[in-house]
């Protein structure tokens, strides 16, 4: 019998052959199109979503109108798995950033499979673990650094689960994803671009000098690589 194909999502990656062999019919493929909304903060959850590649980022909305992003997933993570195995909603809407394909399954299947394997349940266990990790790091971040070490921060971690550095990103939606207004951004992009780090054009950036990105990113960057790399090992 031919090995079972390997999806691109990391936790899939990371079960043993036999696990994912049973877990195999019971995922879909599906594309995640730009802004289409996973999951919805308050509901049941009834798809779990390992994406291939893109972004889906975790927002909460505040009641004067405002989202804030408590945690970027992409293919190292899982949507929906701690609120699906505990009968629980999210706390967060889960909204495709960057556009890419996911694996899903239903919460049931899903369920059903964490039962039957401990090799999968170690594995959400560990990511959650790293999630809860990203979370607090990411909210200690946009309180504490300037606009800059955030949003190199923030697309070093693009840059990492797209695998490209040519991003199909708007400056107000980095200007969401790190909790400040749209001409903060605008001032940073533009002294990136003077210095040779971004190009950027309208709904388009692409990072021109990775060395550069780094040395402005704050250390949260590597914080939350480092987390993502205790459970499923490092990927550059």
């Amino acid at each position: 019998m031919s090995a079972v194909p390997r999806p691109p999502n990391r936790l899939l990656q990371a079960l043993p052959a036999a696990e994912l062999e049973q877990l195999h019919p019971l995922l879909e493929t599906v594309e995640l199109t730009k802004e289409a909304t996973l999951a919805n903060a308050g509901a049941p959850v009834q798809r779990i979503y390992l994406p291939h590649g893109g972004i889906v980022s975790m927002m909460v909305n505040l009641s004067d109108g405002q989202s804030v992003e408590i945690a970027t997933i992409g293919r190292d993570g899982i949507i929906g798995a701690s609120a699906a195995l505990h009968g629980r909603p999210l706390l967060a809407d889960a909204i495709v950033v960057v556009p890419g394909t996911a694996s899903v399954l239903r919460a049931e299947d899903f369920r059903e499979a964490a039962d039957r394997s401990a090799a999968f349940r170690t594995l959400i266990a560990l990511y959650e673990q790293a999630l809860i990790a990203q979370t607090q790091q990411s909210v200690a971040c946009n309180v504490s650094h300037p606009v800059e070490a955030r949003l190199s921060r923030w697309l070093l971690r693009a840059r990492d689960l797209c695998g490209s550095e040519a991003l199909p990103l708007t400056q107000e939606m980095l200007a969401q994803m790190i909790g400040v207004r749209r001409n903060a951004v605008s001032i940073v992009a533009h002294g990136f671009q003077q210095a040779g780090i971004l190009r950027y054009s309208r709904g388009h950036i692409e990072i021109t000098d990775i060395d550069g990105l780094r040395k402005s990113a704050c250390e949260c960057y590597g914080t939350v690589k480092a987390y993502a790399a205790q459970w499923v090992g490092s990927e550059d």
